[in-house]
């Protein structure tokens, strides 16, 4: 589904897989609750896109601040196990309103729960894609949100922002539009509510711009933090105020509206990308030069051959770090075997490992096409 690098807002019209991410402060009530109003426009907006031969994934917020409130509590629990709580009881109001609205305008939506785990672990990835591209097909429009009744500190991401650059990837989507309760990315000083309309280079100075004010967990800094994360793999983000009239369509139009976010040349695939970036690295591999050589200038996979030492417990599927005998980073990758299994096989020819394994599932530690460079 991949097309060309969108560097012009009046290029959005090309786009066919959107990806958009509704904050809480958008479809939150003012008196407690869902807005209704305000999902019904986003709503319309995705159904409208359906005609035309798109392809929608709506990542939302809201089940905690749909939940709290008939758990007794005034205000959004700051504590584990009653967001978690609040969570299960509002997903069902969140995902109860979409349905509802959806089949008013005569389309089907599905709810997909997702945690960290679900996007760093291989199967799980591989699977998620699956459910995806299947409900995309049958234009059944998912409901993402992150499983908050399940998950822990250690696996959730904290906020739905960098939930939905993780679901760009996952689905190879062509533009992520963020709604949110701002017009965009503020001009210092913030209360003259002046929009930057476009950021062509994440710097420092973006990033101290970005405030943390908001309903929901990320505040503005997410949002930037989401929008890295996508250009650096050629995808534009675009950060939007979700209750403004027709706001999807303005975007997709090309309209001057929030803050277009200009995505870089495509350096690695999405794909890739996961590999290196988006997953916890578990352990080290240690290579003599002839091993790095091969590697940097030859375009190889790692080969045990090449091996010299192993740091770190990892199993098969793991991201691991290559280095080279200074401890510089070479390459990571997703490795085909334990540490366990590594250090029994490191140095040693394919004939000798044959008779260390009896069966060789894999001749490569790490197959080239699951290695990034790090250089």
């Amino acid at each position: 589904m991949l097309i060309p690098i969108l560097t012009q807002r009046s290029h959005l019209s090309r786009v066919r897989r959107v990806i958009v991410k509704v904050g809480t402060g958008v479809i939150s009530s003012p008196t407690g609750g869902l807005s209704t109003p305000i999902i019904r426009r986003i709503v319309k907006s995705a159904s409208e896109l359906l005609k035309e031969g798109k392809e929608v994934i709506i990542v939302s917020s809201g089940a905690i601040g749909a939940g709290f409130p008939e758990l007794g509590l005034k205000e959004r629990p700051k504590i584990l196990p009653l967001e978690q709580a609040a969570s299960s009881i509002g997903q069902i109001k969140l995902i109860s309103e979409y349905d509802r609205l959806f089949r008013r305008f005569g389309h089907k939506c599905a709810q997909i729960l997702l945690t960290r785990e679900d996007i760093e672990e291989r199967e799980r990835f591989l699977n998620a894609r699956n459910t995806f591209f299947s409900l995309l097909k049958r234009k059944i429009i998912p409901i993402v949100n992150e499983n908050d009744s399940v998950a822990t500190d250690e696996i959730r991401y904290g906020d739905n922002d960098i939930l939905a650059a993780m679901v760009t990837i996952l689905v190879e989507g062509d533009i992520l539009i963020i709604l949110t309760d701002r017009k965009g990315l503020l001009k210092p000083p913030v209360e003259k509510n002046e929009v930057i309309n476009e950021v062509k280079e994440i710097t420092s100075e973006i990033k101290k711009m970005a405030s943390s004010k908001g309903k929901g967990r990320g505040g503005m800094e997410s949002k930037v933090t989401a929008a890295e994360i996508l250009t650096r793999v050629g995808i534009p983000v675009i950060v939007a105020d979700g209750r403004e009239k027709d706001i999807i369509t303005k975007i997709l139009k090309g309209e001057e509206v929030g803050t277009f976010f200009v995505p870089k040349s495509k350096e690695i695939t999405g794909r890739k990308y996961w590999i290196a970036y988006l997953r916890k690295v578990k352990g080290k591999i240690k290579v003599d030069e002839g091993a790095k050589e091969a590697i940097l200038l030859k375009g190889k996979s790692l080969l045990p051959t090449g091996i010299v030492g192993v740091e770190g417990k990892f199993y098969p599927g793991d991201t691991v770090s290559v280095v080279d005998l200074e401890g510089k980073e070479v390459a990571r990758g997703l490795v085909n075997y334990s540490w366990e299994m590594v250090e029994k096989i490191m140095g040693k020819n394919t004939k000798e490992i044959r008779e260390i394994l009896r069966d060789l599932p894999y001749e490569e530690v790490i197959h080239r096409d699951n290695m990034v460079l790090s250089r």
